[in-house]
């Protein structure tokens, strides 16, 4: 694999950016001359779910990973005066829009390649629409390119994302409920799953997580994601998990209609590559990024 060497010595960072509706946690791990890899979590999560793959990728590369509003560290934003505002305060643009401004906070101009999981993927496939001349590549983990390969949609789903109700159960969930949905994003957990990803779940509101999926599935219900990755005609990795137990597998061919897209399909991998298998994620995005450089 032919990648530029940087010293192993890289600079380790954590701030809080404020982007005008919200304060935005930011982790940076790498040489600060670095190309830019954006790492971007998906529902429910927090920068937390990348840690695996980070000191693999940090070795080449200036690594930076964000909680959107409302997840992890990140205050959630100001409550709009009315209902239209609620509704799209935790969209897939707004949440692009924060990602975008914490860039300029960072004086960051370019980044070789934008990485989201899940619904991480939708927000930086709007990021790119937003900003071409920033993003160069694009890399989706799990990302679902339709609401037709949501295999995780159930009775309780329904309740638990609806606004009164919903809020009733979030608050009736202990840990151990919480682990247990949690696994869902692993094909096959061996281990009692990390602190980190389980504390940063339970402390979110139920209006951000309710809010953030709706918007998710708005967006991708507007527009499939494909399509929407057609029209950008930006280098784009796509991988998945041939056991993910939250998005239908098969459906990351759909994303082979996108000119010039690999698409990559883990064997024995649910919907968390970066976690269930970190080597085979780190390589796959070290060398996307270096061939999306040439």
């Amino acid at each position: 694999m032919d990648q530029p060497t940087r010293d192993r010595s890289w600079h380790a960072d954590e701030q809080f950016v404020d982007v005008g509706d919200a304060t935005v946690h930011v982790v940076q791990n790498g040489a600060l001359d670095a190309p830019v890899l954006l790492l971007v979590h998906g529902l429910g999560a927090s920068t937390a779910w990348w840690n695996p793959v980070v000191p693999c990728l940090a070795d080449t590369y200036r690594v930076i990973r964000v909680d959107l509003p409302g997840h992890g560290r990140s205050t959630g934003p100001s409550r709009g005066s009315d209902r239209t505002d609620a509704l799209a305060e935790y969209s897939v643009p707004a949440h692009a829009e924060r990602v975008g401004a914490v860039l300029e906070r960072l004086d960051v101009h370019q980044v070789a390649v934008a990485i989201g999981h899940s619904t991480g993927g939708s927000v930086v496939a709007e990021l790119a629409r937003r900003r071409p001349e920033t993003i160069s590549a694009l890399t989706l983990i799990s990302t679902g390119p339709s609401l037709d390969a949501d295999t995780s949609d159930s009775p309780l789903s329904h309740l638990l994302f609806a606004r009164v109700p919903g809020a009733l159960l979030w608050r009736a969930f202990n840990e151990a409920i919480v682990r247990k949905s949690l696994a869902s994003a692993f094909a096959r957990p061996t281990a009692p799953l990390p602190d980190a990803l389980v504390d940063g779940t339970r402390g979110m509101s139920h209006h951000a997580l309710a809010a953030t999926a709706r918007g998710s599935a708005a967006y991708i219900r507007e527009r499939s994601l494909p399509d929407r990755l057609t029209e950008l005609g930006k280098p784009l990795l796509v991988a998945f998990g041939a056991e993910d137990a939250r998005w239908r597998a098969a459906s990351a061919e759909d994303y082979r209609v996108v000119p010039g897209a690999r698409v990559v399909v883990l064997p024995g991998i649910g919907h968390t590559p970066m976690y269930e298998d970190p080597q085979t994620t780190c390589d796959l995005l070290l060398e996307f990024a270096a061939a999306s450089a040439r």
